[in-house]
């Protein structure tokens, strides 16, 4: 719950963030757990989106990415069909 709690104090003030940020920022943090804690979560943006319950891509990149830039998350996109995409929890 730690790292959940401090994500939540990290954008207490960021007005930038919304539902959907958090949402999928929580379903990194599952599927976190879901692979005993790795870090960086090496994964396909569909299985962040079932547990997100995330419907478009398009609003699943947008939210990556922002979390990427905002400095919450570090994502490095694979580009690639086969091959997952690396994501870093940086708090």
């Amino acid at each position: 719950m730690k790292p959940l709690s401090d994500f939540f104090k990290a954008i207490k003030k960021d007005a930038r963030i919304s539902t959907t940020h958090i949402g999928v920022y929580a379903a990194l943090l599952q599927y976190c757990l879901e692979n005993e804690g790795a870090n960086p979560l090496s994964a396909f943006s569909y299985e962040i989106m079932w547990i997100a319950k995330v419907s478009a891509q398009a609003t699943y990149h947008r939210s990556v990415k922002d979390l990427h830039s905002f400095g919450y998350i570090r994502y490095e996109p694979s580009f690639k069909r086969n091959c997952r995409s690396k994501v870093y929890l940086l708090l």
